[in-house]
């Protein structure tokens, strides 16, 4: 399975160790660096080798986005954590690709992380109403645009590969065989033409297919 390099950024060192300990619990995210955040955005993305930014905010997040706006012409694979609902639009016009809160847990952090990285725009629907005007952002995409439509079990699965649970763990809360799973995983990829499951998941959030 392909793992994602992530730069964490945050101003508080003791938030950059805690993200750090929390997506070292998934297996497809690897920490590539951990810089503050008056680091220069792109050398710190390009010295590490990075395939995408974990920005924390904290709590006073005005110049945070200054600095993050300050390099939005690089078009950075960003996701930004936030304090409140309110600096959701902010953060967009600053230049991020994924937002959410910084309660999410670090399954829905991957796969935000994940779907950023595939080049998505990435938003937690508590946040939908104060980032994007009109009407519900989050609508459903057809599902013609599969090649065939995923079965119950199916959608089961790929929700727990989107949480980043590995095939043996994924057999144990379904409480079916890994052979069964990895059954499942292979139906679920042709379905999605995806080569990882990486990029079935980004794929299948592109559909409206996940809860992220």
């Amino acid at each position: 399975m392909d793992t994602l390099r992530v730069l964490v950024v945050a101003d508080d060192p003791i938030a950059r160790a805690g993200l750090a300990a929390l997506l070292s619990e998934q297996p497809e995210l690897t920490i590539a660096a951990q810089v503050g955040s008056d680091a220069d955005l792109n050398d710190a993305f390009e010295g590490a080798q990075a395939d995408v930014i974990l920005y924390d905010l904290g709590w006073e997040s005005e110049a945070a986005l200054e600095h993050l706006a300050e390099a939005r012409e690089m078009t950075l694979p960003v996701t930004i954590l936030l304090a409140g609902v309110a600096e959701a639009g902010p953060a967009l016009d600053a230049g991020a690709r994924g937002v959410l809160l910084r309660t999410a847990e670090s399954q829905q952090i991957a796969a935000a992380l994940a779907g950023v990285a595939a080049g998505l725009t990435v938003l937690d629907p508590i946040l939908s109403a104060a980032a994007l005007p009109g009407p519900e952002p989050a609508a459903e995409r057809p599902s013609d645009q599969l090649a065939e439509e995923l079965t119950p079990r199916e959608r089961e699965v790929l929700q727990l590969l989107a949480d980043g649970l590995p095939n043996r763990a994924i057999a144990e809360r379904l409480t079916i065989s890994e052979h069964t799973v990895k059954f499942h995983v292979t139906a679920i990829m042709g379905k999605l033409a995806a080569r990882t499951r990486t990029e079935a998941v980004t794929r299948a959030a592109r559909l409206g297919l996940l809860i992220l």
